[in-house]
């Protein structure tokens, strides 16, 4: 292990760095190396959470939940991919690295709805999104590329994913499609936004999980203004 200290950041860096040499322990026989890795990256608080109480379409990040996302607003470094995040170097320089990678997104109908469909842009705009549902809504927002609901299983929709990312990353937005993958094993890459604040009540990222149900190794962590970013590997 390598430490790097930098004036705004600091990295611990483990060999090897690409997530895609290594797969997880749990991890399917059949799955290539070359497929795409299925991560997340998360905005959380201190106790966990990633939406504030009460969150619903009029509030999608709930009660005191904007409080999360101040990092991407408070500096000077555009996104290149998103210019009006203005971020620190730091932040803008990591959420750049992942951003360039994102080559499908997988969410569950909750995050769906209470997102309200994103207006049909999607929430990166121009990436193929898969929305896990029991039921497909009767009315779909036009976009393009057009939303894809799955209805028979998060696994089936990580394969639709792999398919459209075309050996990009698989991105997993909402707590709820996060637990499904961690439980059955398709997690590779688990990236936390820490944020020092606490919210108290809302939604949980791992909540409802088995005791002992992952273990997950360090691979960076970079300090910034307001947010620390934690890269974590699924290994078990």
């Amino acid at each position: 292990m390598r430490r790097h200290r930098h004036r705004d950041r600091v990295c611990l860096h483990q060999e090897p760095a690409d997530p895609g040499l290594q797969r997880r322990q749990r991890a399917q026989p059949d799955r290539q190396e070359s497929a795409a890795v299925i991560t997340t990256g998360l905005s959380t608080s201190l106790d966990g959470f990633i939406a504030g109480a009460h969150d619903n379409p009029q509030r999608p990040l709930g009660v005191g939940g904007d409080r999360l996302f101040k990092w991407f607003e408070d500096g000077d470094t555009p996104s290149r991919f998103y210019p009006s995040f203005r971020m620190s170097a730091a932040s803008a320089k990591f959420f750049d690295a992942l951003a360039g990678r994102h080559g499908a997104v997988i969410t569950g109908r909750r995050t769906y709805d209470v997102a309200d469909a994103w207006g049909g842009q999607g929430p990166l705009p121009g990436v193929p999104l898969f929305v896990v549902t029991h039921r497909v809504p009767k009315t779909v927002p036009p976009g393009e590329p057009p939303y894809t609901f799955v209805t028979d299983g998060v696994e089936r929709a990580v394969e639709k994913a792999r398919t459209a990312a075309a050996g990009k990353d698989v991105s997993l937005m909402g707590a709820t499609i996060v637990q499904q993958c961690l439980r059955a094993g398709l997690l590779d890459i688990l990236t936390i936004h820490l944020v020092p604040v606490v919210l108290g009540r809302g939604v949980r990222l791992l909540d409802g999980l088995e005791p002992g149900s992952a273990e997950m190794e360090l691979l960076q962590v970079v300090d910034a203004p307001g947010v620390t970013h934690l890269t974590y590997r699924v290994v078990s």
